[in-house]
């Protein structure tokens, strides 16, 4: 059977020796979920039954102890060690290269893989080895029928952080603008009546799954200092860092920390007296995936969030090629499906690269949703602009109204004030609010009733150059059998027009994530070469923000209500449609109000691609949650 992500990028690649026999390995078992069908069904209609225990969902959905039995007993006639997830859906296990390669009739072999540069804020990474099969893993046919992958058997990074710095590589932002704290968040988005209404998180947990380690100590600094927070509230005791597949590492701004630090400073700031439980994985296929299962298993975060993402595109073309598990988007689901029937409320990064976001993981300008938001069973957070007058290094530019997040509003000025063609600039700032219709994941019922299949364009980057070569270029190595653009043509003025698409749609619902009116994170930047360098404050933005805000927004309302609202879809699409709806759509149409390519719908109660339902009135919202009748 396939295997995940981690050979499409290694065949492209020669390798230069075989992965020592030794080498300590960490693979995962995702199992096939039992009465699937019934159980999206429960989750799409809000789980009238009342929410369930993790016993109960091993019971109901999980594979019987015998079968686990029989994988685990497999594994160990090699020398491998399992254990089980209590939701009998995963076997998490250890061993070395030489006991899976026997296991699975592999042969993994090391491979360099060159630096990448750094991007939008983020720093790059210097020549990786990395070890891997680019064959396929064999399991005896009576145990491959329940098996619906199987992940780990490449340390290759997969997945990236949805943060983003400011625009030109500016530092800082001028005295007359932001960066924007938590509280402003709560300002905005009317969730301080809650707050002093009693929601202030007691009683209840934030999860937040990330690929790179928390520095406690730096969050409870932003607490204190930037979040007016004091006493238990401000301390680093309220964090809990839960290390997943062994642990992301050593935290460092070099594989993502910031991004972590910025997910618990958000989060634990809006709901001060939640505890905050940090799973803490390493960035795999496995890790990933994991570190969702464990928030599931382990059933005492009430909310959860991640701001990691991948394109849909690359994972096409990693199933095409052999390398990628085509039931890794499926694998996700079954995890996420799992928090939402136990309640959990799952809130994922949309992603920052408009609707173009295998720009940045692949190389390709082909249009797609991104992944795992694309999963009808989280709430994927898309991204807007505030209105104001912003000061991009010394370029003013007025933004009259919230907007989606597109920096098209930048491509002309700036390109004019730097003295480069404007479709250079542009095609070096593919930057907004990611969102659009997948060809993964289908429609969900619940978008169907907002009339969500129809949209509005505004096609300023049209894909051209398709070929079937990675990267286009015939010499790579890796060829798939289907075309890809790996160029465009530009409109600086394109007219709107309009489309229908069946795919599930992203995201649900938006909030302020342009960098340029963005927020404040507090962090060591530049740790890589000076660890003991003290924190400092920067602007950063991204979807990266929205979802951690939605997942301390979350835990605020759960606290007010003093229960678990559970997964917000089936609640919100059907909100939507009220007299009184807690969102605000953006439906202006055209060019000041898109994500490089989806724009609102004049009239629409949602936008598909651009800003999904619209910006949250949070009040509202949990008053329509306090009103709902599917009490658990």
């Amino acid at each position: 059977m396939s295997q995940g992500t981690g050979a499409a990028a290694l065949s492209g690649y020669t390798p230069f020796d075989p992965t020592a026999p030794n080498t300590p390995e960490r693979v995962t078992f995702v199992l096939k979920a039992r009465n699937v069908d019934q159980l999206k069904g429960m989750v799409s209609a809000g789980m009238p039954g009342g929410f369930m225990s993790v016993s109960d969902f091993a019971r109901a959905y999980g594979q019987p102890s015998i079968v686990i039995g029989l994988i685990r007993a497999y594994l160990g006639s090699f020398g491998i060690q399992s254990q089980a997830m209590p939701n009998n859906l995963v076997i998490q296990t250890t061993g070395t290269a030489g006991q899976y390669n026997n296991a699975f009739q592999i042969v993994q072999q090391n491979f360099r893989i060159p630096s990448a540069p750094s991007h939008d804020g983020h720093p790059g990474h210097g020549p990786m080895v990395v070890h891997g099969s680019t064959r396929d893993p064999v399991v005896p046919t009576a145990l491959s029928h329940v098996i619906l992958s199987i992940l780990g058997l490449s340390n290759y990074p997969t997945q990236q952080s949805e943060s983003i710095g400011l625009a030109d590589g500016q530092q800082a932002a001028p005295s007359s603008a932001p960066p924007y704290l938590p509280s402003d968040f709560a300002s905005q988005y009317n969730l301080t009546p809650v707050q002093h209404a009693g929601g202030t998180g007691a009683g209840r947990t934030i999860g937040i799954v990330t690929l790179a380690s928390v520095k406690p100590d730096v969050v409870a600094q932003f607490w204190s200092g930037l979040a007016g927070l004091s006493g238990a509230q401000a301390s680093a005791g309220r964090i809990t860092p839960v290390n997943v597949d062994g642990g992301a590492g050593t935290a460092s701004d070099a594989v993502g920390s910031d991004e972590t630090a910025l997910d618990v400073e958000q989060s634990g700031a809006l709901a001060p007296d939640a505890k905050v439980r940090v799973y803490q994985a390493p960035n795999t296929d496995a890790g990933f995936v994991d570190g969702f299962f464990q928030a599931a298993s382990e059933n005492s975060a009430d909310t959860v969030s991640a701001s990691w993402g991948s394109s849909e595109t690359i994972l096409k073309v990693l199933e095409d090629i052999g390398a990628q598990d085509v039931n890794y988007a499926a694998s996700f689901d079954e995890a996420f499906l799992e928090l939402a029937a136990q309640g959990q409320s799952t809130f994922l990064s949309s992603g920052d690269s408009g609707a173009y976001p295998a720009s940045r993981d692949l190389g390709s300008t082909d249009r797609s949703a991104g992944n795992p938001d694309d999963s009808p069973w989280v709430t994927s957070s898309g991204g807007t602009t505030l209105p104001g007058l912003l000061n991009v290094h010394g370029t003013m530019i007025n933004i009259p109204a919230e907007r989606t997040w597109g920096w098209d509003y930048l491509w002309g000025p700036r390109s004019a004030a730097n003295g480069v063609p404007e479709i250079a600039y542009a095609e070096s700032h593919v930057v907004g609010g990611g969102g659009g219709y997948s060809s993964i994941e289908p429609m969900p019922d619940y978008q169907r009733q907002v009339h969500a299949d129809a949209f509005s364009a505004v096609e300023y980057l049209t894909p051209i150059a398709f070929s079937s070569d990675f990267g286009g270029d015939p010499n790579s190595g890796l060829s798939f059998s289907f075309q890809l653009p790996w160029d465009w043509a530009f409109n600086p003025a394109p007219a709107t027009t309009t489309g229908h698409s069946q795919g599930r749609a992203t995201p649900d619902l938006a909030a302020n994530a342009d960098p340029e009116t963005g927020y404040a994170l507090l962090y060591t930047f530049g740790d890589s070469a000076d660890p003991n360098a003290p924190p400092s404050v920067e602007q950063f933005g991204g979807t990266s923000f929205v979802a951690p805000q939605l997942n301390g927004a979350a835990a605020v309302i759960d606290s007010a209500l003093g229960r678990r609202v559970g997964l917000w879809n089936p609640a919100i699409y059907r909100f939507a449609t009220q007299r009184n709806s807690p969102f605000t759509p953006l439906g202006v149409s055209g060019t000041s109000n898109d994500n490089l390519y989806y724009t609102g719908t004049p009239g629409a109660l949602y936008n598909a691609g651009s800003s999904g339902l619209g910006t949250p009135d949070l009040a509202k919202l949990a008053a329509d949650f306090a009103a709902s009748t599917s009490h658990h």
